[in-house]
């Protein structure tokens, strides 16, 4: 006969290795579940990178304006660096660019007429009662809506600028420009989801360092000298 201290011995060891098994099972199963999750993000990360790309072939300007300086690049040199939320705050705000103002040709109306996004207003101060158009330090990306209702959607102090925009269906809009660090001028992203309020912001593995930073608006804007 076994004895007692033998018997409770061995029980308690298959105890433990019970344990260790359903342990190890449950983190086999939370990695698989991480890989799961991580598979449908790149999935999506791989829909991004082709809106960049489409992005880039639909304004071939601002594309060939960097490529000049930084030589040929496309969606895969970004890197996706930040999501973020975007805080749903509207105000009542009837889109103040009309025709006539030397700004109207470079809105972008929403793809069903739900209103305009407009990123140069905020930066180029053009109106009729001043003598000499100039640049404000800060941007900002704002959707007037159809209702009379404004959203700011991005904002950047001096260290950058919203140069290019367009809307890739109903409810994404893709933004391009730039950030100036310490290491030189670095092409930027912006992919905006108006719907459900999030962002995605993307840069580019190469900078410059002897980009104009009023250049691109420069050649663009030609109902405004910015000279």
């Amino acid at each position: 006969m076994r004895s007692p201290k033998f018997t409770f011995t061995y029980f308690a060891a298959v105890i433990v290795a019970s344990c260790l098994f359903f342990s190890c099972e449950s983190k086999e199963k939370g990695a698989e579940e991480r890989v799961g999750d991580s598979s449908i993000d790149d999935e999506e990360l791989i829909r991004n990178k082709a809106q960049l790309d489409l992005g880039l072939a639909q304004n071939k300007n601002w594309h060939t304006h960097w490529s000049n300086d930084l030589g040929i690049f496309d969606a895969s040199q970004f890197e996706l660096v930040m999501t973020d939320s975007i805080d749903p705050m509207e105000m009542p705000e009837r889109n103040p660019i009309l025709k006539g103002d030397p700004l109207f040709p470079y809105q972008f109306p929403h793809p069903t007429g739900n209103g305009t996004i407009d990123i140069y207003s905020y930066k180029i101060e053009a109106q009729d009662a001043i003598d000499q158009p100039f640049l404000n330090p800060d941007s900002e990306v704002v959707w007037y809506k159809e209702d009379g209702m404004k959203e700011r959607l991005l904002f950047m102090g001096p260290s950058g600028m919203f140069e290019e925009g367009m809307w890739l269906n109903e409810q994404e809009f893709l933004v391009f420009g730039f950030f100036q660090e310490e290491a030189g001028y670095r092409p930027m992203a912006w992919l905006i989801n108006v719907n459900e309020h999030k962002l995605k912001q993307f840069r580019l593995a190469k900078v410059s360092l002897s980009y104009e930073p009023q250049s691109y608006l420069n050649s663009k804007i030609k109902q405004v000298d910015l000279s």
